[in-house]
């Protein structure tokens, strides 16, 4: 929502683009290997993934601009990981405000003071503020410089069926109603997916009662980018409100509507600018601000029983709504993208067999899963779903006025990267008690000795890093082999010795480890364990 006299575009820093409809030679018929509907951030981070392993793909939105408001603020580092493997990442890094700390206050009182993990070996900050209006330019701007992608803005999906190989889908564009068919159709479409209604499919899982405000407004305010959690203060009694900074002078400010207060009278304009003002008010904020949107939602875990339905999968929101709370929703989001697109892009291309996509509900799905299990315990926490958690919450706050152990019930438990370890394409690790990251798990980021980062040595592909005389194997576009000086700074950080050696999957992730040098023949078998070319042998 804006205020009285702007429409939902009009933005006191951001400059809406306009796209055009598709012209009246664009093809009306025809068949595409890959359609990914929804142009937000992560179908364009999917229509990337595909697109930089060779896919052609066509991108839908049914919108003429990026959405509205700031919405997703906050990137984690491994999102940034991400970002740098789809070559979108200079803008991010020159305009996102990184942050290492956050703050919570009982009534006034700081009760914590939490810093995420955060060292030299780490190339990015463990997290980002920006605008969702910026994070959906800057995707833009690499979605239109791709030769593989084609978007068509203005074009609405308003039916889809199945085909012996893949789905017809029905489009709407200023132009009339046509029809295109796909082998796969990625649906990115957000929260309310038409496609997944289309498909006969629910979302399952909880809703919670409490409702939150968020208001984006522009001030010139000193306080640093650090997040700012108030529980209990003066000006929300009994609420809770949470502070970010973002760029432009632009502060998100999410509050907790009180017992009986309707969403419909807490975002009247009047009500919402009453209300910032307390907060400002109890911030010691003097100076001039002025009211930039608003919109109002409630936390909930809800998610697909399977990410995918025959030629289907869903992706970000149409998957699963995950809480704010540790900013899961978008980094959550955009780690599907990034699963799917290199898994399909390798089947496509004739580089893995079809099982393994079979890989990517159990994957991302179970990483949703372990979301839930974190958020619902700050969802619980930040908005207490009965009056007996609610004494619970403020006792154990209160407590942390004496306590400080006791404050850190109020840390929010920010994202972090799931672990694959039981999935069909990761090896069951045989080298237990050994040390280093195990299969399943990110990559540890590391400084190299001679400079520059682990990540940036990896292939774009599949890469065997191993410490010591690596084995004759050569390099493809497929599989790359990094050998590194069993002396070198990243083999303490990955408690490596000489012999031992990683294969890393395209989004970072460990297909498998050796703790001593394997042999090319073993590599290889791993490479096509993981790929679903066959099956190991042992």
């Amino acid at each position: 929502m804006r205020p009285a006299g702007r429409d939902d575009t009009d933005s006191l820093y951001f400059t809406y683009p306009r796209f055009a409809a598709p012209p009246p030679d664009a093809a009306r018929q025809g068949h595409h290997q890959v359609i990914v509907a929804g142009a937000g951030p992560i179908g364009m981070t999917t229509a990337l993934t595909l697109a930089g392993e060779g896919v052609p793909v066509l991108l839908l939105d049914r919108k003429d601009t990026f959405n509205d408001g700031s919405r997703a603020i906050c990137i984690a580092r491994s999102s940034f990981h991400i970002l740098e493997r789809i070559g979108a990442l200079s803008p991010f890094l020159d305009k996102a405000l990184g942050w290492t700390t956050g703050r919570s206050f009982f009534r006034g009182r700081q009760i914590l003071e939490f810093h995420m993990p955060d060292s030299p070996d780490e190339k990015f900050r463990p997290m980002y503020n920006l605008q969702q209006q910026y994070i959906e330019d800057y995707l833009w701007q690499a979605v239109a410089a791709h030769p593989l992608i084609e978007t068509r803005w203005q074009t609405e999906v308003i039916g889809v069926s199945d085909l012996s190989h893949g789905v017809a889908l029905g489009l709407r564009d200023p132009g009339g109603d046509y029809t295109l068919t796909a082998d796969w159709l990625l649906a990115a479409d957000g929260a309310r997916s038409p496609i997944r209604a289309m498909r006969g499919l629910r979302l399952a899982g909880e809703n919670y009662e409490g409702r939150y405000v968020i208001a984006d407004v522009q001030m010139d305010h000193d306080y640093p980018t650090i997040r700012r959690a108030l529980f209990d203060p003066a000006c929300r009694p009994g609420g809770t409100v949470l502070i970010h900074r973002q760029p432009d002078n632009i502060w998100r400010i999410d509050y907790q509507l009180q017992e009986g207060e309707t969403a419909e009278a807490a975002t009247q304009e009047a009500t919402v600018r009453a209300s910032v003002a307390a907060v400002l008010d109890e911030i010691g904020h003097k100076g001039p601000w002025d009211l930039e949107w608003w919109s109002v939602y409630s936390a909930n875990t809800l998610a697909l029983d399977d990410y995918r339905d025959g030629p289907v999968f869903f992706v970000g929101d149409s998957a699963h709504i995950v809480p704010i709370f540790g900013v899961r929703g978008l980094n959550n989001g955009l780690a599907d993208a990034q699963n799917i697109g290199w898994k399909l892009g390798w089947v496509l291309t004739g580089r893995a067999g079809q099982a393994l996509l079979d890989s990517y509900t159990p994957e991302r799905r179970g990483a949703t899963l372990d979301v839930f299990a974190n958020a619902t315990k700050s969802t619980r926490f930040m908005t207490p779903p009965t009056r007996g958690w609610q004494i619970l919450r403020d006792a154990a706050l209160s407590l942390a006025l004496q306590r400080e152990w006791a404050g850190q019930l109020a840390n929010p438990r920010q994202m972090q990267p799931y672990s694959y370890a039981d999935s069909p394409a990761t090896l069951t690790d045989v080298h237990g008690g050994v040390s280093g990251p195990v299969p399943g798990t990110v990559l540890p980021s590391a400084a190299l000795t001679g400079g520059g980062f682990l990540t940036d040595r990896l292939g774009r592909g599949f890469t065997l890093l191993c410490f010591g005389q690596a084995p004759g194997l050569t390099d493809t576009p497929d599989l790359a082999t990094l050998a590194l000086d069993p002396a070198d700074h990243a083999a303490t950080v990955l408690g490596a010795t000489a012999g031992s050696a990683w294969l890393i999957r395209p989004d970072l992730h460990i297909a498998a480890r050796w703790h001593e040098m394997p042999s090319a023949a073993s590599v290889q078998a791993a490479m096509d364990h993981v790929t679903a070319r066959q099956d190991i042998r042992t």
